[in-house]
């Protein structure tokens, strides 16, 4: 089970923290990954990560986002600055072997509104 918390209500600017606490059958955790949904949108990848450590970003939020993971805490984090309203969506977590995988889970979603 993936169980995201952080989200909320943040001005134009502002920063936030999302995490993701992981249980169970985390060794097949190999990849983990925030999405997001943004009403009427497609739900987008913004960042993975590996075991290892190797991180990719979208260019949407690349330079403001960063992952991180705390494998002592079975936590995946996301740091959030520079928001913009255009960040206002659901944030999800994902974890799986690997991007897109059928038999990864995901995290029940947390709201992240930008107000501007």
């Amino acid at each position: 089970q993936l169980v995201e918390s952080g989200g909320g209500l943040v001005g134009v600017g502002g920063s936030l923290r999302l995490a993701c606490t992981a249980s169970g059958k985390i060794f097949r955790l190999t990849v983990m990954a925030w999405y997001r949904q943004a009403p009427g949108n497609q739900r987008e990848m913004l960042a993975a990560i590996t075991n290892g450590g190797r991180t990719s970003y979208a260019d949407s939020v690349k330079g403001r986002f960063t992952i991180s993971r705390d494998h002592a805490k079975n936590t995946m984090y996301l740091q959030m600055n520079s928001l913009t309203p255009e960040d206002t969506a659901v944030y999800y977590c994902f974890g799986g072997g690997f991007v897109g995988d059928p038999q990864g889970g995901w995290g029940q979603g947390t709201q992240v509104t930008v107000s501007p």
